[in-house]
């Protein structure tokens, strides 16, 4: 029973990473995206303000997430539900590896350099490089939590 909880726990957290990186990839870029080079600053101060906020709720979200994956991942048994399960793994460690080299090194440099009233100039090369991450995570996140939801869908047809 404790096995169902967990897997449980993990597919809802993967829900929840998967959510987050969705929405923010699809929904707060696209808007960040639509300003006009008149407004640069309020797209920077966006942007900034974005960083601040998401520096504390991803990483929370995060970690108990790949946490419980790992976790989960033996617990299943041997089969295709444990292959699948492996995947949604290798998926979210792909994740947390982007999150790591890619995302977290400019989101602490944005965090403390930043400035709209002073940007940096190569500001908006910088946001490219970031959309890109961005793009990157949302897709590996959406892939860990549809697998992840397989491997349960699996485990409850052969049960």
């Amino acid at each position: 029973m404790v096995q169902v909880i967990m897997e449980f726990d993990g597919l809802f957290r993967a829900g929840i990473l998967a959510g987050e990186e969705f929405i923010v990839r699809f929904r707060a870029q696209p808007a960040l995206d639509a300003l006009d080079a008149l407004v640069d600053r309020a797209h920077l101060l966006a942007r900034i303000s974005l960083v601040r906020k998401l520096i504390i709720v991803v990483p929370s979200i995060m970690v108990p997430t790949i946490s419980t994956g790992v976790i989960v991942l033996p617990s299943g048994g041997i089969g295709l539900g444990f292959s699948v399960r492996i995947m949604g793994a290798a998926a979210l460690l792909a994740f947390l590896l982007r999150a790591f080299v890619g995302t977290m090194p400019m989101n602490i440099k944005v965090n403390e350099t930043w400035s709209a009233d002073d940007p940096r100039a190569d500001w908006k090369r910088l946001v490219k490089r970031w959309e890109f991450t961005g793009m990157f995570r949302a897709a590996v996140a959406l892939l860990a939590f549809a697998l992840l939801l397989v491997a349960v869908a699996v485990r409850i047809a052969w049960a």
